[in-house]
């Protein structure tokens, strides 16, 4: 299954780990390209760069394979030390870096000149656009069925691939909402070269959470994420939980809410800490409405392998069903 985004990333397969906080580490990146992907660790998943470098060398005993690192750029008074994160990778000998947030363009340069390839994560087409001017290599556009921070457009992927693949002309990643070859094939119907995936990395066997998250995220259905951070113009999706209803409640409260109202119930430790433990209302557990297409837990290579085939006969399905009779 050979696109530009396999040849670009030097991966057999055309799909993608997304970098995701508490959950891109070496175990899971490195599984994730074992199988033939592109694993990608988590930048600020690590305290320290000196601590991202370790996380990168660790990587580095677990695969021979390329794997990215995701560095994102928060919208914060107080930003973590990017240059010195992205100092790690370069030291590291990373080949490719995925960018989500801000505009990546003051690392693009840097990361260029030491042979990185750049993949940044958008949610609009002319916030693509605006990357490709910038110089990055590929683009991961995430429908509004994703987890994490779908934009305030609510333009769902089927129409959001199609209309990013028509525009834009680096290769292109389809996000938000894919599970299985059913996705895979579809993103690539829709004019994207490969598929980036979140939520159902979390639901595997390599996957570093607590094993009853990943079966919350089994049992969940496709009704069962919730939309935070709506009136603070900085939609979030999550699993619907105990918290998350009551960060809705607080939005929903006459005069509403500020951030500092609701930082105690979403701060980032206290998700972390539902991760590891494995208490489902223990805080925020980012999912997207995936979750409905989540039916086990399989090894990475299982998946991987299942996707790639199960997409590859939907097309060979599709071309007899749809082949024209030849004319008289």
């Amino acid at each position: 299954m050979r696109t530009r985004i396999t040849d670009l990333l030097g991966i057999r397969y055309p799909i993608v780990q997304g970098g995701m906080q508490w959950v891109g580490r070496a175990e899971l990146a490195s599984a994730v390209s074992n199988a033939g992907g592109l694993g990608v660790l988590t930048a600020l998943t690590q305290p320290s760069p000196d601590a991202l470098a370790a996380e990168i060398a660790r990587c580095r005993e677990m695969t021979d394979r390329p794997f990215g690192v995701n560095l994102t750029i928060l919208p914060t008074t107080s930003p973590p030390p990017y240059e010195a994160y992205l100092d790690a990778v370069i030291r590291g000998r990373v080949g490719i870096l995925e960018t989500a947030g801000r505009s990546p363009a003051s690392f693009i340069e840097k990361a260029k000149a030491h042979g990185i390839k750049v993949i940044h994560k958008c949610t609009s087409v002319r916030h693509a656009l605006s990357a490709e001017r910038a110089g990055v290599d590929a683009v991961s556009i995430d429908g509004f069925e994703c987890a994490g921070h779908p934009g305030e457009d609510d333009v769902g992927g089927l129409v959001l691939i199609a209309a990013a693949a028509s525009k834009v002309s680096v290769p292109l990643l389809a996000s938000g909402g894919i599970a299985d070859g059913r996705g895979l094939a579809a993103a690539l119907a829709l004019g994207a070269e490969g598929v980036n995936m979140g939520t159902r990395f979390c639901a595997t066997q390599e996957a570093p959470i607590h094993p009853a998250i990943k079966a919350a995220l089994v049992e969940a259905t496709e009704r069962d994420t919730q939309l935070i951070f709506r009136t603070l113009h900085n939609t979030g999706r999550v699993l619907k939980n105990v918290i998350s209803d009551e960060v809705v409640a607080l939005e929903r409260r006459p005069g509403g809410c500020e951030f500092k109202d609701i930082h105690p119930l979403v701060a980032g430790a206290r998700g972390r800490a539902a991760l590891e433990s494995g208490d489902p209302d223990g805080g925020l557990v980012w999912a997207s409405q995936v979750v409905g297409l989540i039916e086990d837990i399989p090894t990475c290579a299982e998946l991987l392998e299942r996707m790639v085939e199960q997409a590859q006969a939907i097309f060979d399905q599709r071309a007899r069903a749809f082949r024209l009779a030849p004319k008289n």
